[in-house]
């Protein structure tokens, strides 16, 4: 059993993320999906998680890309939480979706408190409503009561919008440009093509091969809370993980000082895999990116204490920690938090380090601040001092 320090786990880390060296831009869609997607609850903070590991790319270039040339999607997939996918592996996702026990079951129809005859009813509502056409939640709901009901009508139009939520998990739906402030719903099938067909367990264990490359060593626990335990429980994906590293052999153990968990086969042999830090590069990532989504295994070492206790006290840290924040991230460990103002026609972007930076560092941090600007297309002005 090869073994791996933290160093080395982190080093990896960045460079399977890009957070080392950003790619081009013409890669932008090959980023998103070695990262598995990009959590997009908030908007502005996914087109800065693309912009942290894609060069020379601004915030029109990832709006262009998911609304004019539809190379990406914006969808709920992974813990049933928005996120934007390549259009083309959107099949991969839909497919992983159909292998989880819940769908096997049945349960996920159920879970909305509907017969799969009433079920089968309103996806095919939907599926007419939106023919060729994109429709706002409200055009959606009245377009569904009109083929299915008048009952569909509240659930369809409420500010929870369960039934909604039903297309999207039935790989129905997909996001269209907003209207105005109103968001607007498309057909999957329609906004970006038909794609091949993905057998279903096929897909779960593509998905599953390619946490381990992006964010691994990491155990079947971590994958289950990545994917979303509701969906995938922690003992299904346990059953996945020793189906993965039995016969098939396709992920090894190893072991991280002292603590075992998985990555690809002869992965940890790559030169991907490099045995020291970058060097102390500060970068800025903003709030739900998606290596410390997705870096689970070793979470101590990336917040440490220092880090976990200012980020605790301040504002809504109590409930979502590191998640929730934007962050300094050097070496692949928390370091600080920043955020961003607007002030008159320039951004203001103010951080508070957890600790003391070289001069170097300080350095570094400014090509940082201006990079954020480049993304933003706004110039920006640099401060440090502690958050309010």
């Amino acid at each position: 059993m090869r073994s791996l320090t933290w160093d080395a786990v982190f080093a990896r880390r960045l460079a399977r993320q890009h957070l080392g060296e950003p790619v081009p831009c013409a890669r932008l869609a090959a980023v998103i999906s070695a990262v598995g997607g990009v959590q997009a609850q908030v908007g502005a903070a996914a087109g800065l998680a693309i912009g942290a590991r894609v060069a020379d790319v601004t915030q029109r270039d990832v709006r262009a890309e998911l609304w004019e040339r539809r190379g990406l999607v914006k969808t709920y997939s992974l813990r049933g939480t928005l996120h934007l996918h390549p259009a083309d592996e959107m099949p991969l996702w839909t497919a992983a979706r159909r292998a989880l026990p819940d769908w096997r079951e049945g349960r996920w129809q159920a879970a909305y408190g509907l017969e799969p005859a009433r079920a089968d009813a309103v996806l095919a509502a939907m599926a007419d409503a939106l023919d060729s056409r994109c429709l706002t939640r409200a055009e959606l709901a009245d377009a569904v009561a009109q083929r299915a009901g008048s009952w569909a009508h509240e659930r369809m139009a409420s500010v929870w919008a369960d039934l909604i939520g039903m297309g999207f998990e039935a790989g129905l739906l997909c996001f269209g440009p907003s209207r105005g402030s109103s968001v607007t719903f498309a057909r999957l099938d329609q906004w970006i093509g038909r794609g091949e067909e993905v057998e279903p367990d096929a897909a779960l264990a593509a998905i599953c091969r390619r946490y381990l490359a992006a964010y691994g060593p990491a155990t079947h626990g971590d994958f289950s809370e990545w994917f979303g335990r509701r969906r995938l429980p922690t003992e299904a994906a346990r059953a996945l993980f020793a189906r993965l590293g039995g016969e098939n052999g396709e992920i090894e153990e190893v072991v991280v000082e002292g603590k075992r968990a998985w990555l690809p086969t002869g992965d940890a042999e790559t030169s991907e895999t490099p045995g020291l830090p970058v060097g102390g590069v500060p970068r800025l990532l903003p709030q739900y990116d998606c290596y410390i989504l997705g870096s689970r295994f070793g979470r101590e070492r990336i917040v440490p204490e220092v880090a976990r206790a200012r980020l605790f006290a301040y504002k809504n840290g109590r409930y979502e920690g590191a998640a929730a924040r934007p962050l300094l991230l050097i070496d692949g460990v928390v370091a600080g938090m920043w955020e961003r103002r607007a002030r008159g026609k320039r951004i203001e972007i103010r951080v508070e380090p957890f600790g003391t930076l070289t001069a170097g560092q300080r350095d570094l941090l400014d090509a940082e601040a201006t990079r954020v600007g480049e993304f933003l297309e706004a110039k920006t002005v640099l401060t440090l001092g502690t958050l309010g």
